[in-house]
């Protein structure tokens, strides 16, 4: 048989071992490929974060920037949903993010922020740690009326909501920060909070020497004595004069009380009338006995302290002195010379000769500085009558 014919055999060959040089190289050339890939892509990452915190931020909606008032108790989420919400950040989440892994997330601090056009998210979360808030301010002033008050609260832009006029002398004559957004009733109610805190800690330090048996009253005197002067050393002398009328038995007969009948709180504008001061209301104390109704203004604490520890005097009338303040008198006699004196001033101020009368104010009582309710040239005014003249800007 030919060797063609016979079948062929498998050739088997021997296995060729690995050659290991070669694994050993290529291994730690695969890690390094790995390991460089990684790295760019964590590179890649670090600056895509490092933009986001650091670089700049959204565009304001309107100007050059953003305000943003956030309410105090607020977390991280509503912040982040807040700030997102006014176009400052562009992501809530990359925020509460940045805040926890700064730390910040603890050191966040409410209120209302004006936030820069553009501004990074660094930037944002550094506003809101410092606490570079914008603050506030509203000011009630000693004397004003509730009525004067509340014009005051409805001409902030940064209030909301109507409030009622509240009862006269309920409110604290102070300087309150408010926030945007904050609703009027509630910082009428912290006012109310105010006056009611200071008037038990005044109360509790009254002198036996007052006249007032209630907190109240001593509101409504003080109330009085505020409108009457604005020279804080001359309160509790003045209160000393309402005091020692009061336990006469006579009339307080204050100007002020006559203007708050006509105009409920606020400004008269002109000299009283006549019939203005022979009209009866529940406030006009030249024709009631005894207290106003109700306080004609929201006294200070220098004025409550006045009534409450009124100054020891025998004084019984005052009359503007020509400096700002007034020139107090234990007799009536007394009262009409200094009377006398300060029309010598009106007629020197309006440059009228020295025996002309003084000057008139159209539809005022005639002859009596700021309608006093008498002729000062008269005698001795009747029991309970005696008169009680007062600068022309204490009925302001």
């Amino acid at each position: 048989m030919s060797l063609a014919g016979r079948p062929r055999k498998p050739v088997v060959r021997a296995p060729v071992p690995p050659r290991r040089g070669r694994g050993r190289k290529e291994a730690p050339v695969a890690w390094l490929t790995a390991a460089g890939t990684l790295g760019v892509l964590a590179l890649v990452a670090l600056i895509a974060v490092l933009f986001l915190y650091f670089g700049p931020g959204p565009a304001a909606r309107d100007g050059e920037q953003t305000v943003v008032a956030l309410p105090s108790g607020s977390g991280v989420a509503a912040i982040g949903a807040r700030l997102k919400q006014s176009g400052v950040i562009r992501s809530a989440d990359m925020f509460r993010v940045a805040v926890s892994l700064t730390g910040a997330d603890r050191r966040l601090r409410a209120g209302e922020y004006e936030v820069p056009s553009r501004a990074s998210l660094a930037t944002v979360v550094n506003l809101l740690v410092e606490g570079k808030v914008v603050r506030h301010y509203v000011t009630l002033p000693e004397g004003w009326s509730s009525a004067q008050a509340v014009d005051i609260l409805m001409r902030n832009e940064v209030l909301t909501g109507e409030v009622q006029t509240p009862p006269e002398g309920s409110l604290w004559p102070e300087t309150y920060e408010v926030m945007r957004g904050d609703t009027r009733a509630s910082v009428i109610a912290r006012m109310k909070r105010a006056r009611d805190d200071r008037l038990a800690a005044l109360w509790a330090e009254r002198s036996g020497d007052t006249i007032v048996r209630t907190p109240e009253e001593a509101v409504i005197l003080a109330s009085v004595v505020e409108k009457e002067t604005a020279v804080a050393a001359e309160r509790p002398r003045v209160a000393g004069v309402f005091t020692n009328r009061l336990r006469q038995g006579m009339r307080l007969e204050s100007d002020p009380t006559i203007v708050y009948g006509i105009t409920q709180g606020r400004p008269l504008g002109r000299g009283i009338r006549l019939s203005e001061l022979q009209a009866t209301t529940p406030w006009n104390t030249y024709r009631i006995d005894g207290l106003p109704r109700t306080a004609i203004a929201n006294p200070g604490e220098e004025a409550l302290k006045a009534v409450l520890n009124p100054l020891r005097t025998d004084d019984l009338f005052f009359v503007a002195d020509g400096t700002g303040g007034h020139a107090f008198a234990r007799t009536y006699a007394e009262h009409l010379a200094n009377v006398a004196r300060w029309r010598a001033i009106e007629r020197q101020k309006a440059g009228l000769p020295a025996d002309a009368p003084p000057p008139a104010v159209e539809g005022a009582v005639p002859g009596v500085p700021n309608a006093s309710g008498a002729d000062a040239e008269a005698g001795s005014p009747p029991p309970g009558q005696a008169v009680i003249t007062v600068n022309p800007a204490a009925a302001r």
